[in-house]
């Protein structure tokens, strides 16, 4: 391809164009230029800079008549009009034109009928790895009738101005959804491109009658679909990533009629105080081709140090899914037989795990409740947080969120799949005060929605939150699903309880208009 292929984007290329580097070509780049360095296992560890996370006050969609209708603006999605979206396209258009690039051309989306050719400009090598590895790549014959229907340009060290380019900071991540094209600059987090591509299949996805999910996936030997839905630090990675169950993708996928299916080529795991031990599948895919963020490594011998959080607690590893022994080659599975919502419940009130009616999911759905002790957003402290998160992805919906709500029951009913909540936090106890629940109870947790062994188990009902909880389940301690699960002190747990379905209550309050019977299976105090 020849550099000046990047013309039709508005690039007048002056440096060299790299276009469609191999892994190996794309590490070796990556090293001379001083953009990062080999641990003792070959992966490739990149800083990132100030910015460690997504940067969500900084995201923009421009406002134009034919898309404005369709928007859910607001906090997540700030307009910004077409003359400023131009001003600041030409401004990074000429910021790239004078620097060596990389181009990655691939597609998003598993299922043929659907998927969407994009095209990655970036600066940085390391960045191009990052995109090879984590979309769905082209093979030579698609690569020569390549035609990108969304392009990224992502400028990382072209900084904003404010007062000129009317952003909130030095960093952006503007989306126009009527030139299909994405700014990002001044940040050098590369979870901004992979989100940016996942918020375009988010409002293209929907009118096609597919149901986007900020989800993982995985599927048995007998077919049985698993989905388990959750915010960063949840557990959806390691979850999906199970030696006994074949892994569908671990972070963003479709439900269309045919089933579910990857939008990705890849997975993007937090890796803070990973060991093989814990997660032996993730562990072993941290190797040559994989890349690491803001992991501390040892300068002499190499060796990463997961236990460290001194640059930042959302330490990230990208690995391509065939790294995973067990991942599923064409990203496609058929209807889930369940569903589970994750809550790393850093509080200590959410039992291990829950039986949700067809109502408590679409409550639970739209609240998209969590409390971490750190996240993928730039500045998020270590001290418990909670986030209620509109569809367990609000950062990345730019359709109001009753959209996808709705979707999400008529999948439901159609496919008659059940819906179970599940703490992969803390357990009666709360962050300090006791360990966190341990992932072999979450496993045998979810090994028992999946047999049919939760179903059969005699229930006891939440006074407050509502919820079926199971009285009890092999491999599972006892005291986790008595009540109040093991708390220290009964009526401090009761005002923990009661605190945070408070806190659900006032959170749902925004969503106005909802059917009264899901607004009823809430939490009561």
């Amino acid at each position: 391809m020849s550099e000046h292929g990047l013309e039709q984007h508005g690039i007048a290329a002056k440096a060299p164009v790299h276009w469609n580097l191999p892994v190996a070509r794309l590490v070796e780049e990556a090293v001379r230029r001083g953009e990062g360095v080999l641990t003792d296992r070959g992966a490739l560890n990149a800083l990132t800079g100030p910015r460690t996370g997504r940067s969500p006050r900084d995201k923009w969609v421009v406002e134009r008549p034919d898309t404005r209708e369709q928007i859910w603006w607001g906090k997540v999605n700030q307009p910004m009009s077409p003359e400023t979206f131009e001003v600041l396209r030409n401004d990074v258009l000429e910021y790239l034109g004078v620097r060596d690039l990389f181009v990655f051309d691939g597609f998003a989306g598993a299922d043929p009928r659907t998927t969407l050719p994009i095209r990655v400009v970036t600066e940085f090598a390391w960045h191009s790895l990052f995109v090879r590895q984590l979309f769905r790549r082209a093979t030579p014959e698609q690569l020569a009738a390549h035609v990108p229907a969304w392009t990224v340009l992502n400028a990382a060290r072209f900084r904003a101005d404010p007062a000129r380019h009317r952003t909130n900071s030095e960093a952006f991540i503007a989306l126009d959804f009527t030139s299909r094209t994405v700014l990002i600059g001044g940040t050098e987090y590369a979870g901004e491109i992979k989100k940016s591509i996942f918020s375009v299949l988010n409002f293209t996805l929907p009118a096609q009658g597919i149901f986007p999910m900020h989800c993982s996936a995985n599927v048995g030997r007998a077919g049985d679909v698993a989905l388990f839905f959750g915010l960063s630090g949840t557990g959806k990675t390691t979850l999906s990533a199970d030696p006994d169950r074949e892994l569908i993708g671990d972070d963003e996928h479709g439900w269309s009629d045919a089933g579910v299916f990857n939008f990705e080529g890849g997975c993007y795991a937090k890796c803070i105080r990973m060991s093989r031990e814990r997660e032996p599948l993730i562990w072993d895919a941290i190797r040559f081709g994989a890349v690491l963020e803001n992991v501390v490594v040892d300068p002499v011998t190499r060796i990463p140090d997961y236990n460290q959080d001194v640059i930042t607690e959302n330490t990230r590893c990208a690995y391509p899914l065939d790294f995973i022994p067990m991942a599923v080659p064409d990203g496609m599975g058929g209807h889930p037989k369940a569903i589970v919502f994750l809550a790393a419940d850093a509080f200590g009130v959410l039992p291990p795990v829950a039986r949700l009616t067809p109502e408590q999911a679409m409550y639970h759905f739209m609240s998209g409740y969590t409390a971490a002790l750190g996240g993928t957003e730039a500045n998020m402290g270590k001290d418990p947080t909670p986030t209620f998160s509109t569809c367990f992805g609000a950062p990345f919906l730019p359709r109001p969120p009753h959209i996808y709500a709705g979707m999400l029951a008529d999948k439901m009913r159609r496919h008659a799949t059940p819906c179970y909540l599940m703490n992969s936090g803390w357990v009666g106890n709360p962050y300090g005060q006791g360990p966190r629940c341990p992932l072999p109870v979450n496993r045998r947790c979810v090994a028992h929605i999946l047999d049919g062994t939760l179903d059969r188990a005699t229930f006891r009902t939440d006074p407050v939150f509502g919820f079926e909880i199971p009285v009890a389940l092999p491999g599972v301690p006892p005291e986790f699903l008595a009540e109040r699960h093991g708390a220290r002190d009964a009526a401090e747990y009761d005002q923990r309880s009661r605190d945070l379905a408070g806190k659900f209550i006032k959170n749902f309050a925004q969503f106005e208009g909802t059917p009264e019977a899901i607004v009823r299976a809430g939490p009561r105090i």
